[in-house]
């Protein structure tokens, strides 16, 4: 699934290339999650402003109005030359035509979407990004606020980061490294964290974060950015499908359990409760 590094990266490859173009066509394949919200035509001649994001959604800001994107379980984001594009696959959902080029959405499952808003207060854009917590890569994530939502609940520490009501982004992948690098246990209830543990976490949660952007993100299967590159973060991971193998600090095996039905991989001996 594309968590915050990899919709950050797929943000950035083509957030320039399609800033101040105007849209000449708008073409759906298959219903994705949720509806358009609009007919497609009413989209054509409004021009994209800027492309930013919130969580995992993406924020097509229009002339008027604002597309939301959502790269759900298997989605990715393709932008390049309208002619350069091969006609739409079975797989190819929507098509974003514009004056300097197509953003098309691949999705295999389906569980993606594009939803338009007129605005963020809108009430269909309020219920995507309403709940949505604190961006870790912005000024605006407050340790003391991070701490404080951590006392709040006794949610294992990282059942609670993959929630994204405390902190948006930490997906399965991050989490597991994260707690490493914080050296916190996985089944930790996060009100026993305290100021001196919960300031190692903060600060891991910003410092994994930014080098899976740095690396373009993490390519396990099929992740690539808009201009078609896969991230290479999964090859520095230093617990996340490393089952068996010697600690990178203690050299003891690396365990996996399963938590809220997801993989998680830490060390028992350098992460305590």
């Amino acid at each position: 699934m594309p968590e915050l590094p990899e919709v950050e990266v797929t943000r950035r490859s083509f957030a320039p290339s399609i800033a101040g173009a105007r849209i000449l066509d708008v073409r759906l394949g298959k219903p994705l999650r949720w509806p358009l919200g609009l007919a497609p035509e009413a989209l054509a001649g409004r021009a994209v402003r800027s492309v930013r994001r919130r969580g995992k959604y993406l924020l097509v800001d229009l002339s008027d109005g604002l597309l939301l994107l959502h790269l759900g379980m298997s989605g990715s984001l393709r932008f390049a030359p309208t002619d350069s594009l091969p006609a739409p696959g079975t797989h190819d959902h929507f098509d974003l035509v514009t004056t300097q080029g197509t953003l098309r959405l691949h999705d295999p499952r389906r569980f993606g979407a594009v939803v338009y808003a007129a605005g963020e207060d809108d009430p269909v854009a309020r219920k995507l990004l309403g709940g949505l917590g604190m961006e870790p890569l912005e000024d605006t994530f407050a340790l003391q606020a991070f701490h404080a939502g951590l006392q709040a609940s006794r949610t294992p520490i990282k059942l609670l980061l993959l929630g994204g009501k405390l902190v948006v982004g930490v997906g399965n992948i991050y989490a597991s490294e994260v707690l490493f690098m914080a050296r916190i246990s996985p089944l930790a209830p996060a009100n026993t964290i305290g100021p001196r543990r919960a300031q190692r976490l903060y600060e891991a949660i910003r410092v994994v974060l930014a080098a899976a952007v740095e690396k373009g993100g993490t390519t396990l299967k099929d992740f690539s950015n808009a201009d078609g590159m896969p991230g290479h973060f999964q090859l520095q991971t230093q617990v996340y499908d490393r089952e068996g193998l010697p600690c990178t600090r203690c050299a003891a095996p690396l365990r996996m359990l399963r938590q809220g039905q997801r993989s998680t991989f830490y060390c028992s001996h350098c992460q305590r409760q």
